[in-house]
Parts: C-alpha cells; sequence; structure tokens
C-alpha cells in the first residue's frame, strides 16, 4: 500500500506542497548560514591572527564536510521513494544503515584534517597562523562523528516530508554555536581565552546539539512510529550501502565540483587587486544569502518527485518537479530586481570605500543575471535528485563548470586581465550551460517514465494518466 497524499495536486498545489516542506529548511539553511557569519565576525574580533586561522581552517572544514553532505544527501530520495511506496521500514533501514555510512565518512573526515598542518606549511601559509589552524581543525573535527549522523537523519526525515524537527536543531546549533563562542573565544563565565580553538571546540559542541535535538525527537514523536526507526542493532548491510553510495558518490562529486569552481574563481580575483577581492566578496555573499531559499526549495522538490515516484505515479512527479524549477526561478527573478532597483543601497549596506563601491555595484548587476541561472540549476538538480538521477548531472556539472566557466575565468582573468567583471561573465556562462542542460535533462527523463508508465498501463488493459 502506497502513502498516501491527500488532493489530486495540480501544478499549484504541488507548488503549495513544495513551499510547505521548504518554510522550515530555509530556516535551516540560514541558521548554518548564521553560524558560520558568527564564527567569522567573533574571530574578527579577536585580531588578524584567530580571524585567519578560522578563515583558512574553514575552507578546510568545508570540503570535508561538504563531501559527507553529498554522500548523505542519498538518503532523501531512497527514503523518498520508499514511503511513497508505502514501505514504511525500508524508510528506518535506510537510516540505521546510512548511520554506519556517516561513522566511516567521519573517520575519513577526522584522518584528512589531522594531516590539513602539514599541508598548509607545505602551501606557504604564514608560519604563525598553521598551528593555530591546526588547533582549530582538530578541535572542529571531533564534531564530524555528530554532524553526519545528524546529516542521515535529516534526510531521513525530509525523505518522509516531515522537516520541522530540521529547524529545530538548527535553532539549537546556532544557540549553542554562538553561546559557545562567546564562552570559548573570548574565554567568559570562567573558561580560558582558547581563541580560534575555541571557535573549533564551540562548532563541534553545536554539531553534537543538533544531532542530539533530532535524536530526542525522533524518538519522542509518534510520526517515526511505523518507520521502526530503534528496532535495535542492525549489521552493515551492503545492498542498502550501495544504493545510498551510488546516489551519493556522484551528489558530492557535484557539490564539490561548484564549490570548486567558486575557490578557484576567488583565487583569480586575489590575482587582480584586494579592491577586486572584495567587491567579489560582497556580490557572492549576497548571491550566497539568496541561494539559501532556492537550495531549500531544491530538497523539497526532491521530496515530492520521490515520493510521487514511490506511488508509482510519475505525472504528479514531472509536475512537481517542474514546479520546483519554477520556484526556484521565480524566487532569484525576484532578488534579481531588488538588485535593478537597489544595487547602489545594498553595495552601500557592505563598504562606504569610494574606490570600492562602484565595482561593487558593477558586479552586482552581474548578479542578477547569475542568480537566475544558479536559481534554475539548483531547482533542476533537486528534480533529477527525486528520480535518483545523479551520475549524468554529476558529469553536466563537471563539464560545465570545470571544463567552460574555469578555463575562461583564468583566461579572462589571469592571461588576458580583463577585469573582475569579464571574470564574472564566465560563471554566468558556466552556470547557464549547466541549467540549460539539467533541465534538459528532466524534461527527456520525467517525459520518458511518464511515457513508459502510460504504455503499461495500455498493455494491463487500463486508461493512461
Amino acid at each position: 500500500m502506497s502513502a498516501p497524499d491527500p488532493s489530486s495536486r495540480r501544478g499549484p498545489g504541488e507548488a503549495r506542497a513544495i513551499l510547505r516542506l521548504a518554510g522550515p529548511l530555509v530556516f535551516n539553511n540560514l541558521a548554518l548560514a548564521g553560524m558560520n557569519f558568527a564564527d567569522t565576525v567573533m574571530a574578527g574580533r579577536l585580531g588578524t591572527r584567530d580571524l585567519a586561522a578560522v578563515a583558512v581552517g574553514g575552507s578546510i572544514w568545508m570540503v570535508v564536510f561538504l563531501f559527507g553532505l553529498g554522500v548523505l544527501m542519498a538518503v532523501s530520495p531512497v527514503v523518498a521513494h520508499a514511503y511513497g511506496a508505502g514501505r514504511w521500514e525500508d524508510a528506518g533501514v535506510a537510516l540505521r544503515q546510512a548511520f554506519w555510512l556517516s561513522q566511516a565518512l567521519a573517520v575519513l573526515g577526522f584522518t584528512a584534517l589531522l594531516g590539513a598542518p602539514a599541508l598548509l606549511a607545505a602551501m606557504g601559509i604564514d608560519p604563525e597562523v598553521v598551528p593555530l589552524t591546526g588547533g582549530y581543525l582538530f578541535a572542529i573535527s571531533f564534531g564530524l562523528p555528530g554532524v553526519f549522523a545528524f546529516l542521515a537523519m535529516r534526510f531521513m526525515t525530509e525523505g518522509i516530508g516531515w522537516t520541522r524537527p530540521i529547524m529545530y536543531a538548527a535553532a539549537v546549533g546556532l544557540v549553542v554555536n554562538v553561546s559557545g563562542n562567546w564562552v570559548l573565544m573570548y574565554g567568559n563565565l570562567g573558561f580560558p581565552r582558547l581563541g580560534a580553538v575555541g571557535c573549533g571546540i564551540a562548532s563541534a559542541v553545536a554539531m553534537w546539539c543538533m544531532f542530539a535535538t533530532m535524536l530526542w525527537y525522533t524518538r519522542r514523536s509518534r510520526r517515526y512510529e511505523r518507520f521502526v526507526l530503534w528496532r535495535g542493532f542492525e549489521r552493515p548491510r551492503w545492498p542498502v550501502q550501495r544504493e545510498i553510495l551510488g546516489l551519493g558518490l556522484p551528489i558530492a562529486a557535484s557539490v564539490e565540483a561548484e564549490a570548486g569552481l567558486f575557490a578557484g574563481v576567488a583565487l583569480i580575483m586575489g590575482t587582480l587587486g584586494a579592491t577586486q577581492v572584495a567587491a567579489h566578496q560582497i556580490a557572492i555573499n549576497y548571491a550566497a544569502t539568496m541561494f539559501m531559499v532556492p537550495l531549500a526549495f531544491h530538497s523539497a522538490t526532491t521530496i515530492r518527485v520521490g515520493q510521487a515516484l514511490g506511488r508509482g505515479e510519475p505525472r504528479r512527479a514531472r509536475r512537481a518537479g517542474w514546479s520546483g524549477i519554477g520556484l526556484c526561478g521565480l524566487f532569484m527573478v525576484a532578488s534579481a530586481t531588488v538588485l535593478l532597483f537597489f544595487r547602489e543601497q545594498i553595495a552601500a549596506f557592505y563598504t562606504t570605500d569610494p574606490e570600492l563601491l562602484p565595482l561593487a555595484v558593477a558586479l552586482l548587476s552581474m548578479a542578477m543575471i547569475f542568480q537566475v541561472s544558479d536559481g534554475l540549476q539548483v531547482g533542476a538538480a533537486g528534480a533529477l535528485r527525486g528520480f535518483k538521477d545523479t551520475r549524468v548531472p554529476m558529469l553536466i556539472n563537471v563539464a560545465s563548470y570545470w571544463l567552460i566557466a574555469f578555463p575562461m575565468a583564468w583566461y579572462a582573468g589571469v592571461h588576458a586581465r580583463l577585469g573582475p567583471t569579464a571574470v564574472w561573465v564566465a560563471l554566468i556562462i558556466g552556470l547557464t550551460v549547466t541549467a540549460l542542460l539539467l533541465n534538459f535533462r528532466f524534461l527527456r527523463l520525467a517525459n520518458r517514465r511518464v511515457a513508459e508508465a502510460a504504455a503499461g498501463q495500455a498493455v494491463a488493459g487500463r486508461p493512461a494518466g
């Protein structure tokens, strides 16, 4: 028996369902961004060395975190399909197997972070910063088992379409992170002043608190009873692990490819001068903040598409996919409209430097196009993930970002010295190509699944649709 889905939803109904699911996820995304913001601001008040340690360490930490995040994102479509088909206990199996996988990823990440100080020294990072960065990474690495276990639970509860506990956990994490920073970084309440290392400890504690919140909620709430999440000890099952890894590794590669592109472009900007880097950071910061909303729509779209396919309703899955893509695009059009009329005021919020301000306004103007392409590509990626289609999107991302966008950005910025605007043109081209290819992929895949279902119904003697 498949899971019930009230009302025969058309496009507007699917859009409303996606918005309901996405609301708590928007808060979650903004809370996570708030943690990074708080770490940076609070480290900046300690001095240059601590700020540099948190900035450099944070960039390395993010590589490890995003890899684990990408792999565990596969839990959401696996659970959504099982939920849609009414295979309740399969959702519990997916979570228990994801726990095993999360801890294996934590061990790999911890090992990688232990070698970070040697890598930083070899790269020529300031010798005064390396030990402090190493201390920050060592401290925050103890949060890996907690945050990856949290992600396993987060994506399981996303898959069943219940996103509020994710918001609660993010709120707890934000409060604990900021409070821990105040106590440990600055040495308040009788604790020693630990600086950047205290920031790492506070982040690790916050990650474990997020996991504890999710664990408490799933054990207390009756919504999870049918999934038999806590049946007892269960050994690793290779078929389930293989499915999660088969979907998750391409997602991780896609996430790292995009993150790597933006890191590479930031380095290219660094060759152009401090003003150019600062202007780029202002435009990227605004775009990244706005991106938190379509990123939530992306996750909600995966849920709706996956659950519809689990119920054997490819037409509804197609509607859900286009509804999610449309919402992502519309939100980014709205954000671009705000930039069109208020880009000077937004730039002035970040800086009053008369030399920096005009360039920041120019790059915010480029961000108007950039955002629309970014919204359409993340919406299509979410819809495809609901179809459990991750390998072709990975190839599209890697090719668009690293065979098109980055070479163009390098040529414009380093070789031809055309300036930051030309580098942003390369970014826009890469994102636009990605958006077009991912949307075309979804169009073909969704239509094929609908046609296959119609053919199967015709053979069975039932009316199609």
